[in-house]
This record gives structure tokens, C-alpha cells and sequence, in this order.
């Protein structure tokens, strides 16, 4: 399991517990006057830190961060200063210090553990594929109604029946759940697994999915990016 190499006490939001309900509304509802923009551009943020770190680059400017990703500086200082302060002027950022925070605020120095819900091409991609693990994701476990794949492994995941798909998502404490699953069940599949206590769920299927307000839906369509795509390089 992937531990914090550091506890920042700087960093307003965020928690190194896997399950702390504690003030949960309080928390959430600071977290939701973040803009998801922002949220997004700080994994990119933490991208670039990552590999300025395995280069051994002590420290990094706003300019320099903003330029490796085509923002401006003040873009960077302030989807930065939502969280706090990090840098000193003049000086820039400690690549290790302001690397860990990030981490911190996005629940990466801790393991987040995911299910995959239908284990059919796009999911046994997503099972097989290996980077998951260097951003602190670990997929768990998988399921399917395919009597031929329950039972068998992909990428050292196991598929199990979806009969179990309550008792086992619970048992394994799994963070967030994907969504491969045929269109004409996916709220089928959304209902059963919140009913498991899971409030995060990336949906790559084409349905918009009704959900309690409690939890967060992100929604993939590849075919919306490559039409969106499509449009500016006609």
C-alpha cells in the first residue's frame, strides 16, 4: 500500500484516512466550490512534478510549471492558492514539497481502490494496463455476467460474478467503481453499486446516470472528445 511520505499541514483540504466521517459535509462542501478545472489542472500539475522529480529538479517556477503545459503563470499561482501558499516569491517551488501537497490534496498519497463493473474489452484494457499503480490506483477486483471470464484473471485482476458485486465491493473497501458495462444496465449497475456505499463512479458508457447528491459521477465518451476533435481540425 502506498503510504504518505509526508503529512503537509498546510494543505486545507484533503485527509490521509481512508474513511473519516467526521464533519463529511463540512468537508464536501469546500471541496465543491473548487471549479472541477481546476481540480483537473492540478493532475497535470502533479504530472510534471513527478518526472521534474525523477530528473532531480530541486525547485520550479510558476513561468516554467505554466509554459511545461501551455498556461499562463498566474493561472498556476492561482489554481495553487485555492489550497494555501506554496512557493516564496522570487524563489518558486520546492519540486518534493509542492509534489507531496498535491498529492495530498488529491488523495493520491494513499491507495484509492477501484472495481471495475464489466470486464469486456474497454474494461480488460484498463485491467491490464500498468500506470494506474505510479499515480497511488489500485484496481482491486472486477466483475462480469460472462460465465466464461468469471473465474479468470486480467492483469492479475480477478472477474468475479456479479451476484457478489455488493458483498464483495463492500468487503474490499473500494473507493471508485467504472462503469464498462452495456448501456441498457448501466443504471441498473449505478443503483447497485451506491447501494454498496460507493460515492465515486467513473462512467464511461453513454447514459447519464441518476445518482444521490452524495456522489460524484465523472463521465468519459470518447466519442464526444473525438467528434469535439473533429470540429476544430476541419
Amino acid at each position: 500500500m502506498k503510504k504518505s511520505r509526508r503529512n503537509p499541514e498546510t494543505v486545507p483540504l484533503g485527509s490521509t484516512s481512508r474513511r473519516k466521517p467526521l464533519r463529511q459535509d463540512a468537508r464536501r462542501a469546500r471541496i465543491e466550490q473548487i471549479p472541477k478545472k481546476v481540480i483537473k489542472r492540478l493532475s497535470l500539475y502533479l504530472r510534471v512534478l513527478r518526472n521534474l522529480e525523477m530528473n532531480s529538479v530541486p525547485r520550479v517556477s510558476s513561468q516554467s510549471l505554466a509554459e511545461s503545459l501551455g498556461f499562463t503563470s498566474a493561472q498556476v499561482r492561482k489554481d495553487l492558492a485555492y489550497f494555501g501558499q506554496f512557493g516564496v516569491p522570487g524563489v518558486g517551488y520546492s519540486v518534493s514539497d509542492l509534489l507531496h501537497n498535491l498529492e495530498h490534496i488529491l488523495g493520491t498519497d494513499r491507495e484509492v481502490r477501484v472495481a471495475i463493473i464489466g470486464a469486456g474489452n474497454l474494461g480488460s484494457a484498463l485491467m491490464s494496463y500498468g500506470g494506474f499503480a505510479r499515480h497511488g490506483v489500485r484496481i482491486v477486483m472486477a466483475f462480469d455476467t460472462d460465465i466464461h471470464k468469471i473465474g479468470t484473471e486480467r492483469g492479475g485482476v480477478w472477474i468475479f460474478s456479479m451476484d457478489s458485486l455488493e458483498e464483495r465491493l463492500q468487503a474490499a473497501e473500494i473507493d471508485i467503481a467504472i462503469l464498462t458495462v452495456p448501456a441498457d444496465v448501466a443504471q441498473d449497475v449505478a443503483d447497485r453499486v451506491v447501494a454498496a456505499g460507493i460515492s465515486g463512479i467513473l462512467n464511461f458508457v453513454p447514459v447519464h446516470l441518476r445518482v444521490p447528491p452524495h456522489v460524484r459521477v465523472q463521465y468519459v465518451d470518447l466519442a464526444i472528445e473525438i467528434e469535439t476533435l473533429s470540429y476544430y481540425l476541419r
